[in-house]
């Protein structure tokens, strides 16, 4: 999957776990926010899984692993858990971003990209509880920019905060056997029935 991130437009930050600027909801607002106003967006993926015939509960941290090459030295990817209601109102749980020059550490010197190569990243999201519904769907959104709750990433590799170049990226996502890009979700067993008789040994 491909995708150009042009940062002059960037993808607009639709809710989230933030304190945002109350005083401005028209800018920018908090908590579950529905995402459909992003879904048809040339520069964001969108992956589902089938309607759910049974509950799946999830309670813990979340992580996506994504395999991917960009054609920039430096940019960001977003990653953003979903839950899609039967009719269609998909609301957001939570979500990470990591800039590629840190893929390593953000204690350490950064490291620009090689374009074109394939690098693996580790997206850590904020750790979510929800039930996701029967008839429910699991969505995952990668993309690479949620502005303003996080600055654009201009793409140049330059020192952050003292640009004014900006560059499009094009972002390739792999997900095959040599390179499965894919999301750890925590979900919880699902728990016996009340009326179910404990087993005797």
């Amino acid at each position: 999957n491909k995708y150009l991130y042009d940062p002059l437009d960037p993808v607009h930050t639709l809710g989230g776990n933030h304190s945002g600027p109350q005083d401005h909801p028209e800018v920018i607002r908090v908590g579950a926010i529905n995402q459909r106003p992003n879904w048809e967006r040339q520069d964001v993926l969108v992956f589902e899984t089938p309607t759910l015939v049974e509950d799946v509960e999830v309670i813990g941290p979340v992580t996506v692993t994504l395999f991917a090459s960009s054609s920039t030295v430096d940019t960001d990817f977003v990653a953003r858990l979903i839950d899609i209601q039967p009719n269609g109102i998909a609301y957001n749980l939570t979500e990470g971003i990591l800039r590629a020059r840190f893929k390593e550490s953000i204690y350490q010197a950064p490291k620009l990209l090689e374009p074109g190569k394939v690098y693996e990243y580790e997206i850590d999201l904020q750790p979510t509880a929800n039930v996701f519904q029967k008839n429910h769907r699991i969505c995952v959104h990668i993309t690479s920019s949620g502005f303003p709750l996080w600055d654009r990433n201009p793409n140049t590799g330059h020192d952050q905060g003292m640009d004014t170049e900006l560059k499009v990226a094009e972002q390739t996502i792999f997900h095959d056997a040599q390179r499965p890009s894919h999301i750890i979700l925590p979900v919880i067993p699902n728990k016996p029935t009340l009326d179910t008789q404990p087993e005797c040994v």
